[in-house]
């Protein structure tokens, strides 16, 4: 009698394991991937676009499958507001240990440019077909989460046709949140309206300081030293160089406060 009893007391734990693994995804093996939005600044008033789905590709898989949805709630997001640190979630979900290949965002129809007060039309190419699509290979590691940053170069992105249509081809980079880092400070006086950029390689990371003199600049590629230049559109004041200032991965630096001098 004692064997029966044990025996089924072991078969049962072995159901409820079985049972309670089918439940829990990282039981299984999978990964989680987070996706944040951010923008570098632009000239315009307002930049809205309208994204409808969020997805990524697995490698392995042709053209047309293994795309997984990591985020199919339309929203919609004003760029020039994700500017010195501010962000927006673009898709957050589990997803199946492995590599990837891609990004594609969907977007809906309706984007659109406010520039000197007046609204127009934002043509995307493909974006509510094909989707904006971004070559980023990574892997999702089991029981991981993998943070991603993409940061949107409104400047770059769109331009103005020769009859005033507004198009967008978008240039987005893509950063892993555990190799980047951040600059941060404040540039004075306000009336300077100075933009702050750093130079890595060919691409330029730049930002406006806020309505306080606040900056950051965000997704900085690599840990290491960078050089932060300061340009005053008013002709009163200096451009100015800071030298040597080093980033930690997944950090922020703050160099203070940074009083332009006049000319």
């Amino acid at each position: 009698m004692k064997k029966i009893l044990l025996i089924v007391s072991l078969v049962m734990v072995f159901m409820w394991s079985c049972s309670d693994n089918s439940t829990d995804p990282t039981v299984q093996g999978d990964g989680s991937i987070k996706l944040y939005l951010v923008d570098s600044p632009s000239s315009f008033d307002s930049v809205i676009i309208f994204v409808e789905r969020v997805e990524v590709h697995k490698s392995g898989s042709d053209s047309t499958s293994g795309w997984f949805v990591i985020n199919d709630s339309l929203r919609s997001f004003d760029l020039l507001q994700l500017v010195n640190g501010a962000s927006v979630v673009l898709g957050d979900s589990v997803l199946t240990s492995g590599n990837y290949t891609q990004i594609r965002l969907i977007l809906a129809d309706g984007n659109y440019v406010i520039d000197n007060g007046v609204k127009h039309e934002l043509t995307v190419p493909s974006g509510m077909q094909t989707g904006i699509k971004l070559n980023h290979a990574f892997t999702i590691e089991p029981n991981s989460l993998y943070e991603l940053i993409l940061d949107f170069n409104v400047e770059k992105s769109i331009h103005i046709t020769g009859n005033g249509k507004y198009m967008m081809k978008p240039v987005i980079r893509v950063m892993p949140m555990i190799i980047s880092g951040s600059i941060s400070g404040m540039v004075l006086p306000l009336d300077a309206q100075a933009t702050v950029f750093t130079t890595i390689g060919l691409d330029t990371v730049s930002t406006y300081p806020d309505a306080l003199g606040f900056f950051k600049l965000m997704a900085l590629p690599q840990e290491g030293v960078y050089n932060l230049e300061i340009d005053p559109s008013n002709p009163a004041y200096k451009d100015t160089l800071i030298e040597n200032v080093s980033v930690l991965s997944h950090q922020n630096t703050d160099i203070g406060t940074i009083e332009l001098e006049t000319n």
